[in-house]
């Protein structure tokens, strides 16, 4: 079912690409202070209500889980967190726009990629007409992005052209860049984690989980890594900050319809990767794709939200159009992805419209 899969891809990447919508009106904290709350909600409170759930017995299955999957999961869990630390850090020297791109684009090249060269896959896909296309759809996909980033450095022109803000600042292409394919190459390790995972999921099936939601508990190991890593950035921040009064109200921000903000968002980012899961038992021998089609529909839908909210109303039409053609290549791009994973299902299950194992 991968028309299912992809539609789940997309109700991960809407998640993905709004969650931070409630976060931009949270007033009178530090950033911290609402990023910590936020994770306690998205990367510990979430996962383990919506496992619970869905898992029969979600102690008794962790327990049954070898200790040294446990720990591999946590672990690119860790780093997929790092990841998403310095992921800021290249919006500071690039720009939010192109900073975005960037990061992103060397998020899905080396999340898709690398697996299939570990496990020593990747020549085969070149003897193939679905791995060929969907090789293809990964370039279409860089190609998108890479016109999302130059529309980002034009609306940075036209903006301060119209005086709406500098861009000079922190800016530094070089440094940006580096930081971006590091981060890239950490926030990728989601794509690791799940494959580490992979045995939790196994092992939750037998357990009487329906297939569908057998990542359910991967991500309950996965995100615990994550707020690991942030959680101690945060509390460092609070206390050089002398930030933590925010959690008690003594600050001048309204802290109960903060706490509501910061939770709101937090689980709307869970939902990212509760749909990411559900997205990968779908779709077939390509699963791999499942990271690139991740991205590609977080930069459609975070690009719509900032056209929406007016982020773009003061650039000229050519850069409003570059960023409407860089949408529309990534959209293609996912395009492509399905119909390789259409191409690389049997004749049989593919006529029968079932899933792809």
């Amino acid at each position: 079912m991968v028309p299912l899969g992809i539609l789940f891809h997309a109700i991960g990447g809407f998640a993905a690409g709004s969650f931070y919508l409630p976060i931009r009106k949270i007033k009178g904290w530090s950033w911290e202070s609402g990023w910590l709350v936020n994770g306690i909600f998205s990367w510990l409170i979430a996962p383990l209500v919506v496992a619970m759930l869905v898992v029969p017995d979600l102690r008794g299955l962790l327990s049954a889980v070898p200790r040294a999957t446990l720990g591999w999961t946590y672990f690119f869990g860790v780093l997929w967190g790092i990841g998403g630390l310095t992921f800021g850090l290249s919006c500071r020297y690039l720009g939010l726009s192109l900073g975005y791109a960037v990061a992103l684009g060397f998020c899905a090249f080396f999340g898709t990629i690398v697996p299939p060269i570990y496990d020593g896959t990747f020549a085969a896909l070149l003897g193939k007409t679905s791995g060929l296309v969907l090789l293809g759809g990964l370039f279409v996909c860089l190609v998108g992005i890479a016109v999302c980033g130059i529309a980002g450095m034009a609306k940075d022109r036209d903006l301060a052209s119209a005086g709406s803000h500098g861009v000079e600042g922190e800016y530094s292409f070089v440094k940006g860049v580096l930081v971006a394919l590091f981060a890239g190459v950490m926030s990728a390790c989601m794509s690791f984690a799940f494959r580490a995972g992979a045995p939790i999921a196994e092992l939750a099936t037998k357990h009487g989980v329906a297939d569908l939601w057998k990542n359910t508990p991967v991500l309950v190991v996965i995100l615990a890594g994550g707020f690991t890593t942030n959680a101690l950035w945060c509390v460092i921040l609070n206390i050089r900050n002398r930030s933590a009064g925010d959690y008690l109200g003594k600050t001048e921000g309204p802290a109960r319809l903060n706490y509501l903000l910061a939770a709101a968002a937090g689980v709307t980012w869970y939902f990212q990767f509760m749909f990411y899961g559900m997205g990968t038992t779908k779709m077939g021998a390509y699963d791999f794709s499942s990271w690139t089609l991740h991205m590609a529909f977080i930069i459609v839908f975070s690009n719509l939200w900032a056209i929406r909210l007016g982020e773009w109303r003061e650039t000229r039409p050519r850069t409003l159009r570059l960023i409407l053609a860089g949408i529309s290549i990534v959209f293609l791009s996912t395009l492509l992805v399905g119909v390789s994973n259409y191409l690389a299902a049997p004749p049989a299950s593919a006529a029968a419209n079932g899933p792809n194992h």
